[in-house]
């Protein structure tokens, strides 16, 4: 109909934050969270206390409930969001204290002590939201946005409850991210320099409960976890050093949030926690493919140069102690480097990378003898040139020692 707002222009309009101010607010404040929950769960995951979240997420139903069958028995009301908060935050403490005295006191390990709380936990909260939906007050229906994530309709004191203490929770991780980086790799020279290795733990673990809680509305307790894990691990594909993986997790976590945020802004009935997971999801799966290091595509090509390396290396070699060349591939590389002419005779430029070759195979040899453990931890040695893979001081004593004229270079 003339007048009406297409799909795409209702999604423009949302993504560049003109849909109102209520639905840019929520868009905002769901980016915030995403970025806080991705670089809290890079430590997490580092940690390696993934599952840790998940106790976290699930153990805060039951407190939610209480918290509102409480308000509404005092109020009429039991939508107030600071107060649903509260009894999520209390429920998820008391269900993380449980696992860690689990784990500390028995010979039960911390996998079996959350798959416990996770199950107990959850299920306590889905008996009181049955108790909440035979009482007689309004918002009974507002609860189970908590479960899967809503914010349309979301009220402005909710939205920015929720901007707040995602910016709060981002600005705490911020302080906290070096000694959070020691305890995370190596919580003992932690110690050595004097960070208290458990309170840092339990600050980890707060603002991971911080987070949890403050994206239930968004994200939901099911599926806020997902919030937490999955951008760290989409982020591991880009980097090794763990500044920039906190870096990169904060912002595809943003990303995945806003992205979600505003596609659920365009309809009601569009769950904001499952939309954010499927976004962050392919986030995953495009990292995965073309991150530069660590990506499917790179490792392939990676793959794909090194067999073309051998198939050098072999076939100089063989040109060197005149053997014919039966494999087609090698043929094929020694062709396309000019090595070899098309009826497979050596090029002069093909002699000359043959001599080298065998001099580089003697440099190798003469290396690993010298250097034998050295030599056993490195990647690929003998096949790639000496001189990209050692220094040149070094591979100039190989030459001297071998008795070999020149710049090995």
């Amino acid at each position: 109909m003339p007048g009406e707002m297409s799909a795409m222009d209702a999604f423009l309009t949302a993504l560049l934050l003109q849909a109102g101010y209520n639905t840019a607010l929520v868009t905002v404040g769901a980016a915030i969270l995403g970025a806080s929950a991705g670089a809290i769960g890079t430590f997490v995951l580092l940690r390696k206390r993934s599952l840790v979240s998940d106790a976290i997420s699930h153990a805060t139903l039951p407190g939610l409930c209480l918290a509102f069958i409480v308000m509404a028995a005092a109020t009429g009301d039991g939508r107030w969001i600071a107060g649903l908060m509260i009894g999520a935050a209390a429920s998820a403490a008391l269900g993380l204290l449980i696992v860690e005295w689990i784990s500390r006191r028995t010979r039960l390990s911390e996998d079996a002590a959350i798959g416990a709380v996770l199950s107990v936990f959850f299920g306590l909260g889905i008996v009181l939201l049955t108790v909440i939906q035979t009482l007689e007050t309004g918002g009974q229906a507002g609860i189970s946005g908590y479960l899967v994530g809503a914010t349309a309709g979301m009220l402005r004191s909710e939205a920015e409850t929720i901007a707040i203490g995602a910016l709060v929770s981002g600005a705490a991780i911020f302080l906290l991210r070096r000694p959070f980086a020691l305890v995370s790799f190596d919580p003992e020279y932690a110690a050595v320099r004097g960070i208290n290795v458990r309170a840092t733990d339990l600050a980890m673990m707060a603002l991971l409960l911080a987070v949890t809680v403050i994206g239930l509305k968004v994200a939901g307790l099911v599926l806020i976890v997902a919030l937490t894990i999955i951008p760290p691990v989409a982020a591991r594909f880009w980097t090794d050093r763990a500044e920039p993986m906190v870096l990169v997790a904060a912002g595809l976590g943003a990303v995945a949030a806003y992205l979600g945020a505003v596609i659920s802004s365009l309809d009601r009935g569009l769950p904001t926690g499952a939309l954010i997971v499927l976004v962050a999801f392919a986030l995953f799966v495009l990292s995965m493919l073309v991150a530069p290091r660590r990506g499917l595509l790179a490792r392939s090509l990676a793959r794909r140069l090194f067999q073309i390396d051998v198939h050098e290396r072999q076939g100089l070699l063989a040109l060197a102690r005149d053997e014919t060349i039966y494999d087609a591939l090698t043929l094929r590389v020694l062709r396309l480097k000019g090595f070899i002419r098309g009826d497979g005779v050596a090029t002069l430029a093909g002699r000359g990378a043959a001599a080298e070759a065998v001099r580089d195979e003697a440099r190798w040899a003469l290396f690993r003898r010298l250097n034998p453990e050295e030599a056993a931890g490195m990647a690929h040695q003998g096949v790639v040139p000496i001189a990209r893979a050692l220094p040149a001081d070094v591979v100039a004593d190989l030459d001297r020692r071998l008795g070999f004229p020149g710049d090995p270079t």
